[in-house]
């Protein structure tokens, strides 16, 4: 689940030309998640993340767990919505 973007700068020093200590700022923008797995809270940089997963209609799984582990759970989850008979009289937003 992406809860939010954090715009974090960096201050970095650099010998310049004339030898001078030249400070410099870099910034970049982090999206933090919460593991759809385990509910820990993680963080990536923007840039790695292609921009249409950026939202909440994609599942979003931390370094620590098996993400395609994750991924067959899920497929499980949905199957057994999908074989039910059109004809059954079962609310599907419960399952």
């Amino acid at each position: 689940m992406l809860l939010e973007f954090q715009r974090i700068t960096k201050e970095y020093l650099r010998p310049s030309k004339l030898g001078k200590i030249v400070k410099y700022l870099r910034t970049s923008v982090v999206c933090v998640f919460r593991c759809d797995n385990c509910g820990i809270v993680f963080e990536r940089e923007q840039s790695k993340i292609a921009p249409k997963r950026r939202s909440n209609t994609y599942f979003h799984v931390c370094g620590d767990c098996d993400n395609k582990r994750f991924a067959q759970h899920k497929g499980a989850e949905r199957r057994t919505i999908w074989d039910r008979p059109v004809s059954s009289s079962d609310d599907i937003s419960r399952l």
